[in-house]
């Protein structure tokens, strides 16, 4: 008797189409999963290297996160929230930590952006005679510091002295392009209003100063720090605390010593890399981000890969039931063939891995490069690839290869031998006891969340659409042979009146509903997500421009990428009403108990009363009214009031976007939340929690164009919509590329799923033209197979992202999905296509040998 192992080799040799299906599932399932693996260990240990702080070995700064703290006990969780801002310290912290043994100087550190102003609109006192000259540098835009920041970055004068109040030091560069010198004065923008400054100085910018923004440098400004905090709109605060060390301190003493100095103050203290993550507060978006892809989606595209490979192995051995029959029929053991089958998953499992990973470690790279590209993560966070998620990788391929062969080799190895030649010349009608009972549990849990989904608003109807997507999907794979065998008896009769290929297809699909929903599983895998994903944005799209277009009543819209001036509204010439919006996002706790989370929403600040916003913006109050607007009072979306659980008159805890907690009163309740702002309150309660204070947006009403093109960029509506949705394009590009992933994935296991079931039927094929078919009633009957399996995918996928997308979008938005009926069409017309080549181009080549 052959040993198993050579089984397994013999096989291998003998039946390679069979085993090449396998392997390309195996491979492509080692690459999601390694792809999703590195970018999850990415995040895990993303970090930024210190530029501006390189010198400053120890560095005291506030928590960049907010907590959301659950449960009690030993269930006790807490969830860290990323601040949408930079949090910062009390500028006195640096007198304390100069205190502390050990420790040479201790720096307030300020970073802010400053606008070049046209000469003339500043009203500070400016050096007499001298003029005011102005400063011209792209987009108008400075990075200001104070001035003690020099001792740790290395930057040093090359004229003049240290600025004083009412004083600027410019970099050399800005100084030899405005043809300014030292006693000259300039007009700036700063948020604490436009002001002409003497210039004190000029400066080369240091090591640490000279980052480069898309291969230029910046344009420096240096102020006092005794001024710079009131400039930069938070006074008395500071971004951080750089601590220098006395001559032959190590970084650890330093940094325990200026622990203890600091105890009780809040802020936290930073060494090595971790001063990286201070200077750049997007680290803490980035990891979020790579968590999301590599954990959240990274979870559901390994779940997609495993349940897709283990059907093609599963078709795989269920293709060799004859095999294993005659096997048994000779003398082989249940034991034997169980052997048999882990052998072959040995041989080809590892090595398909292995294969896979390579592809993946290029697929982590470039989606990492395109997300730097977006400015989602920093230029200086690097891809870590270890070999953790490479022999994870590897090791969920064999697990795969090995549970799927077992449980399809369950049955022909353990059935008596003449029983195993009888079963293996007919097709089982159902799946096993326990394959029906789990998949009719995947469906009724599917539909439970589904009305739980129509009942919830705001994130719980967000948070419910994966679980229906998933259980759906997961019922589909239980009960394939089941659904299948329904489908093709449905769809299957349309065929009868196509003629005698027609009518073939559809016997052969009633008669062999395993092999038929074996590729049908891929189809509805591929059309749920890849819809799911795509018109989820596109619904949000479409319903934020619509609110954008309905509730922006001004005339004009100006906007500038430097940000407009903090009187830009003073400076409208001979106009209706101008309205100034401070753009940033604030963080709110929703849900309760268990599920309680911090939610990221868009706030605007507003310049002027409730009643002046409502000439040029529309909100669409549903309750209270915006009369009330200012101080300790705002006004907030439905949908963000139904997931907060508050109404008009109650508080809203949240979160500013420098981490400061307050709670205003909720003074009306609007229905344009999603394309306007979520959060609309006064702009002095967002100013000093902003790093800048300068508007985003400038609403007017009445002038003319022209006349605003000193402020900015002029446009209307129309085009302000048209511009958000540009601003979109990271949330689009991350949907369409992650539902590229799977539905590509998903396409080419339905194409190999075809192939292999197509070579297998060699045979069969064979027999049709012996019995008097001709090789186009043949190719006609599988086209038509192969129409019959891309209509049910599609069908059934669609069904699914509907029973995802209808309820999940009435609850967080209030209408139904909106899905472009051509992107549509291209989804439908996608399997098709695909289904009929990987069914004639194998078929063509098989039959041959019979012509």
């Amino acid at each position: 008797m052959t040993r198993p192992n050579g089984l397994a080799r013999a096989a291998v040799r003998f039946r390679p189409a069979s085993f090449a299906g396998t392997f390309v599932a195996l491979m492509m399932s080692a690459l999601i999963v390694t792809a999703c693996g590195i970018l999850l260990e990415t995040g895990v240990r993303a970090s930024v290297p210190p530029v501006r702080y390189a010198d400053a070995p120890v560095v005291a700064a506030a928590d960049p996160y907010a907590y959301v703290v659950t449960g009690s006990g030993e269930d006790r969780q807490e969830e860290a929230v990323p601040l949408p801002d930079t949090a910062r310290v009390d500028a006195g912290l640096a007198a304390r930590a100069a205190e502390a043994p050990g420790v040479a100087a201790a720096v307030p550190d300020f970073t802010f952006p400053v606008r070049a102003a046209d000469a003339g609109t500043g009203s500070g006192s400016g050096g007499a005679g001298s003029g005011v000259r102005e400063l011209l540098v792209a987009e108008r835009a400075f990075t200001a510091h104070g001035w003690g920041s020099h001792v740790f970055t290395g930057s040093a004068l090359t004229t003049g002295s240290a600025p004083r109040t009412g004083e600027v030091v410019l970099d050399a560069g800005t100084a030899r392009t405005a043809k300014a010198a030292v006693g000259d004065t300039v007009a700036l923008d700063t948020a604490a209003g436009p002001r002409d400054f003497r210039v004190a100085g000029v400066a080369e910018a240091g090591p640490a100063e000279g980052a480069r923004s898309a291969g230029a440098a910046q344009a420096l400004v240096w102020f006092s720090d005794a001024e710079a905090a009131a400039l930069a709109g938070h006074p008395g605060r500071a971004d951080a605390v750089a601590v220098l060390a006395k001559p032959g301190v190590g970084a650890d003493a330093l940094a325990v010593s200026v622990e203890q100095a600091l105890a009780g103050s809040g802020a936290k203290v930073r060494t090595g890399d971790d001063r990286g993550a201070v200077e750049d507060p997007g680290l803490g978006y980035a990891k979020e981000t790579l968590f999301g892809l590599g954990g959240s989606f990274g979870g559901i595209a390994t779940i997609v890969a495993v349940f897709t490979a283990a059907g093609t192995v599963a078709l795989s051995v269920s293709q060799r039931a004859r095999e294993f029959a005659l096997l048994r029929a000779v003398g082989a053991t249940p034991r034997q063939i169980r052997r048999a089958v882990a052998s072959e998953a040995l041989l080809v499992a590892p090595l398909a891995g292995s294969v896979g990973c390579l592809p993946g470690v290029g697929l982590a790279h470039w989606w990492f490069g395109q997300l730097q590209d977006r400015g989602a993560i920093p230029e200086a966070v690097r891809v870590h690839v270890s070999w953790v998620p490479l022999l994870v990788a590897v090791a969920v391929g064999l697990l795969t290869a090995l549970g799927a062969g077992w449980a399809a080799g369950r049955r022909p190895a353990r059935i008596k031998p003449g029983q195993a030649l009888s079963e293996a010349s007919m097709e089982r009608l159902r799946p096993g006891p326990i394959r029906t009972v789990l998949g009719i549990g995947a469906l009724v849990g599917g539909a439970f969340l589904t009305g739980v989904s129509a009942n919830a608003t705001g994130d719980d109807a967000a948070g419910s659409a994966l679980g229906v997507v998933m259980c759906f999907m997961l019922a589909v794979a239980l009960l394939g042979p089941l659904v299948a065998r329904l489908c093709a008896g449905l769809f299957g009769l349309p065929l009868r009146g196509a003629g005698p290929a027609g009518e073939l297809a559809a016997a052969n699909s009633r008669t062999n509903a395993r092999r038929l929903a074996s590729a049908i599983t891929p189809i509805v895998l591929a059309m749920a997500f890849a819809s799911t994903l795509v018109f989820m944005h596109t619904s949000e799209s479409h319903i934020a421009d619509e609110q954008v277009r309905a509730g922006i009543t001004a005339d004009h819209v100006v906007t500038d990428p430097s940000g407009l001036p903090v009187d830009a509204a003073a400076r409208a010439p001979g106009v209706d009403a101008a309205v100034g919006l401070l753009n940033t996002q604030v963080l709110v706790p929703v849900g309760s108990g268990e599920f309680s989370s911090l939610q990221g929403a868009a706030a605007q600040g507003v310049t002027g009363t409730g009643a002046e916003l409502a000439k040029v913006q529309d909100l669409d109050v549903r309750e209270g009214s915006l009369d009330r607007l200012g101080e300790g009072r705002v006004a907030i979306d439905r949908t963000l009031a139904n997931s907060a659980d508050v109404g008009v008159g109650d508080r809203l805890p949240l979160h500013l976007p420098d981490g400061t907690e307050t709670s205003p009163e909720v003074v009306a309740v609007y229905g344009r939340g999603l394309g306007l702002a979520a959060v609309t309150l006064d702009r002095a309660s967002l100013a000093g929690h902003v790093s800048s204070g300068f508007d985003s947006v400038l609403l007017v009403r009445g002038g003319s164009a022209t006349s605003l093109t000193a402020l900015g960029e002029v446009t209307d509506a129309s085009g302000f919509a048209t511009e958000r949705s540009l601003d979109a394009k990271l949330g689009a590009w991350s949907n369409n590329t992650m539902a590229g992933v799977l539905g590509g994935f998903a396409a080419i296991a339905a194409v190999n799923t075809l192939v292999m079931t197509v070579l297998d039927r060699r045979r069969e094929l064979g027999t049709l033209r012996l019995v008097g078919s001709t090789r186009r009633q043949v190719l006609g009957m599988l086209r038509w197979e192969s129409l019959l399996v891309s209509t049910v995918g599609v069908v059934l996928g669609s069904a699914i992202a509907a029973a995802t997308l209808v309820p999940m979008m009435r609850g967080t938005t209030g209408a139904s999905p909106y899905v472009p009926p051509l992107l549509y069409g291209s989804f439908v017309a996608a399997p098709g296509g695909l289904a009929l080549l990987a069914v004639t181009l194998p078929a063509r080549a098989a039959l041959r040998r019979w012509s």
